[in-house]
């Protein structure tokens, strides 16, 4: 199960959002317009997806939560990320949520996906958060 083995910087976020891993993994998939399983090797390491916040105007909240084995795979996160970006909002128009400001790996990989990550910080639970978002053309 992969919120057992969640990457301690999502337990983190979770937390700070009053939620479990397994709360948010299931909340997450519950709510979400799109969302998979990423495997490796045969085995579930990473769940992400799209909550739709606002079809009129076109919102939406993507969330990725995943285990330390899936930034072992940073060439291939690179690759696929924008394909699934872009799956996540062909109905919505704006993409955007929280990031821990510790998760720098996460910081980076949005960046590379076309993600504008602001500097200033948001305080959740003692837990500083940056917004990130991306208009979809």
């Amino acid at each position: 199960m992969i919120a057992n083995r969640l990457r301690e910087v999502d337990r983190e976020e979770c937390a700070a959002m009053g939620r479990t891993a397994k709360q948010a993994m299931r909340l997450g998939l519950a709510t979400s317009g799109k969302a998979w399983t990423a495997l490796v090797d045969g085995k579930p390491e990473a769940m992400f997806g799209v909550v739709v916040e606002d079809l009129i105007n076109g919102l939406g909240t993507p969330w990725f939560l995943g285990t330390d084995e899936v930034y072992r795979h940073g060439r291939e996160l690179l690759m696929w990320g924008p394909g699934f970006v872009s799956r996540l909002g062909d109905s919505l128009q704006r993409l955007g949520n929280l990031v821990s400001s510790r998760n720098r790996q996460a910081i980076r990989l949005l960046q590379c996906w076309g993600f504008t990550v602001e500097e200033d910080e948001i305080m959740i639970r003692g837990v500083a958060f940056r917004r990130f978002s991306k208009v979809i053309s």
